[in-house]
């Protein structure tokens, strides 16, 4: 999808990183390395090297293997000037983390390693991730030179306000997180398009808790991953989006509302308030199909040796897609998301997709190690009425995107023809 490149300073915090190149690269991103040499006492080029695919470089006048090609691309028939060529084909340049010391070289303009010569040829968008001992982090010098970056252009994250690499020491300075990363990565490589401007995304994410007693709950692995990326795509083409988060921790990605919700109750009750308002439903989250009948008021305790378990009575939870889709619009288009196991799952995803009367239902299998719950990658069939798109495995963000892509096209066409007529809200058929 895009070139991106990560310069690599020293600090502790170089740890996140590694994960926030894993994450790019999940997303369909080609990723390349670059580190300063004091970095490499926190990780190791190898480490870098065996994520991207791609070697890692350390110094200006280092041959590159590969040319100033990315993962994916051809190697060029001549060797380029190395501390130029990555940057200026990079489509992103990310520093992070960035020390006290970088960001005073960077904001003064000097180049004395391949990460800050590399920032000065960059052409391309410029973030900034910094991470220091709080107390280098409030210094004056450091937020001068700050402001400075930030005059110029330069965008910034973080950094956030918790535990630091010294033992016992709290305070601002910890290195934004690399979900926080890839979700302002993800905002500047994709600038927001006019397309969905006007259209009204409600979405759900996570998976609800019924309670049991007041310390337990039935509930499932749902991370909300899914439906995080999901309103991010929606909200880069300028949907106005909203995402009802059932116990999501997750930070939510940038001009996104976000309603906390724990039961599947209160997700009903959140959703039935906003979904005559919405455009589109992307019901992502994973919704308790029963709850305990009588939750205990107090915690149930061990009251014989040994214990007796206490028997569980279940009720069936109100089906929150069926209830909505009962009241549905012209115009609106519902997509439904199906994680099952085993043989039967695409079978089953066709018999949701007419019993609820919806445009479009996502179908995966949870089973598999690797995808589904709590994980940044995911491997879906895309069932419609026209037909099936199967989606290989990728990344949660490239998913969310094809996703999205398939939806545009439901509103291009109006919804449902049996319940709509005319195209969607704010849209001209065929846009």
């Amino acid at each position: 999808m895009a070139r991106v490149l990560i310069g690599v300073s020293g600090g502790i915090a170089a740890y996140k990183t590694v994960q926030t190149a894993r994450l790019l690269i999940g997303a369909g991103h080609a990723v390349r390395v670059i580190q300063t040499p004091n970095s490499r006492r926190f990780v190791g080029t190898q480490t870098f090297a065996s994520i991207t695919g791609a070697p890692v470089l350390c110094g200006e006048f280092e041959d590159d293997p590969l040319r100033g090609a990315y993962p994916g691309e051809p190697v060029g028939d001549r060797a380029p000037i190395t501390h130029l060529a990555l940057a200026q084909r990079a489509d992103l340049y990310l520093i992070a983390p960035a020390s006290a010391n970088t960001i005073a070289k960077l904001a003064h303009g000097l180049a004395d390693n391949l990460v800050t010569t590399a920032a000065l040829a960059a052409s391309c968008p410029v973030l900034v991730a910094p991470a220091m001992n709080d107390r280098m982090y409030a210094h004056p010098a450091t937020q001068e030179n700050l402001t400075l970056l930030r005059a110029r252009g330069t965008e910034t994250i973080g950094p956030e306000t918790g535990e630091l690499a010294s033992h016992g020491e709290y305070g601002a300075g910890r290195m934004s997180e690399p979900e926080q990363l890839l979700a302002a990565c993800q905002r500047l490589l994709t600038p927001t398009q006019a397309g969905w401007n006007g259209v009204r995304v409600l979405v759900t994410a996570g998976g609800t808790r019924e309670p049991i007693d007041p310390v337990r709950f039935v509930g499932n692995r749902s991370s909300g991953r899914m439906g995080l990326a999901l309103a991010a795509a929606a909200a880069r083409r300028g949907a106005d989006v909203t995402v009802v988060a059932a116990n999501v921790t997750l930070p939510a990605p940038p001009g996104v509302r976000l309603v906390a919700v724990q039961t599947a109750a209160q997700l009903l009750d959140a959703c039935q308030a906003r979904f005559d308002a919405a455009d589109v439903l992307l019901m992502a989250a994973a919704v308790a199909d029963f709850r305990p009948r009588a939750p205990a008021a107090e915690k149930l305790k061990k009251t014989q040796n040994p214990p007796t378990p206490p028997v569980l009575e279940l009720e069936p939870t109100t089906d929150v897609l069926q209830t909505l889709s009962a009241r549905r619009r012209p115009g609106q288009v519902l997509v439904g998301f199906a994680a099952e196991t085993g043989d039967g799952a695409l079978a089953y995803g066709r018999a949701k997709l007419t019993r609820k009367r919806l445009d479009a239902i996502v179908v995966n299998d949870v089973s598999r190690a690797g995808i589904g719950f709590d994980s940044t990658e995911n491997e879906v069939t895309i069932v419609t009425a026209d037909g099936d798109e199967a989606l290989q495995r990728a990344g949660k963000d490239a998913i969310a995107e094809r996703i999205i892509a398939r939806i545009d096209k439901l509103l291009s066409d109006g919804g449902r023809e049996d319940s709509v007529a005319g195209a969607g809200p704010n849209r001209t058929p065929g846009v």
